[in-house]
């Protein structure tokens, strides 16, 4: 392993963080629901990822399926922000786009000013931008936010190794980049090398494990439905008014 190689780890439980720990890593980001990509973690989960001894990145994330977020949600993020730090993590973990896929500089910049100087890393949904990639990338520059964790616009960041170096170049220094997606043992070392980059963002492998309390019936299932990754669920509203007006008898 190349020590010069900062790796940080994507970690789904304080578990998780104490496995990253005890292997080596020098960071991890921490989250919950990861089949989606990645939701905030509990204060609790935080707490006891503390323990491990590594720098911990909480993700703010409120919801899967998408980073173009309602005024109610952008104010869940900013007090789950204030939540994440109060429990001692390092920096916060963000995205946030605008409906036409820019970057939503008003959020982003709210967020970085709750972190008070505090590490900042606007996740993949960087990935998503419409508009010119060097705008958007300095727009972040400008407004402090500390590294931008990215796989180059690809669906696997050793895909994107010249745009990846591309984006080290541009930044200068005056913003981390930090591949991410499809980085495994075979290409992590390779894909620094050609990119410029000094750290990677990787699972690590995960395993499936079997709750013993569940996966031995076949009359309750807690997961129904597995939703499309670009949708997300909202509460009906003529439903549920129809549902208390019944139950209630009004």
């Amino acid at each position: 392993m190349n020590h010069k190689i900062k790796i940080e780890i994507c970690c789904g439980s304080a578990e998780d963080v104490a496995i990253a720990a005890r292997c080596g890593a020098d960071r991890a980001e921490l989250s919950s629901c990861l089949y989606f990509g990645g939701l905030t973690p509990s204060v609790g989960t935080v707490v006891e990822a503390k323990k491990a001894g590594i720098p911990v990145m909480a993700m703010v994330r409120p919801r899967e399926g998408g980073f173009c977020y309602s005024a109610a949600e952008q104010v869940v993020m900013l007090l789950d922000a204030q939540s994440m730090l109060g429990a001692g993590a390092d920096g916060i973990v963000f995205g946030a786009l605008t409906e036409d896929r820019k970057i939503d500089l008003g959020l982003t910049r709210r967020m970085v000013e709750v972190a008070e100087g505090r590490e900042t890393v606007f996740h993949r949904a960087f990935d998503l931008i419409e508009t010119n990639w060097k705008r958007s990338l300095s727009q972040l520059i400008d407004l402090g936010v500390t590294r931008i964790l990215t796989s180059g616009f690809a669906a696997t960041a050793p895909q994107a190794v010249d745009t990846l170096a591309e984006m080290v170049r541009f930044a200068g220094g005056a913003i981390e980049i930090l591949p991410g997606s499809g980085i495994r043992l075979n290409n992590a070392v390779e894909l620094c090398r050609r990119t410029g980059c000094d750290q990677v963002h990787t699972s690590g492998g995960q395993l499936r494990l079997l709750d013993p309390s569940e996966g031995f019936s076949d009359r309750v299932s807690f997961t129904p439905d597995v939703p499309p990754q670009a949708g997300y669920g909202r509460t009906n509203e003529e439903t549920l008014r129809q549902f208390v007006r019944e139950v209630k008898g009004i």
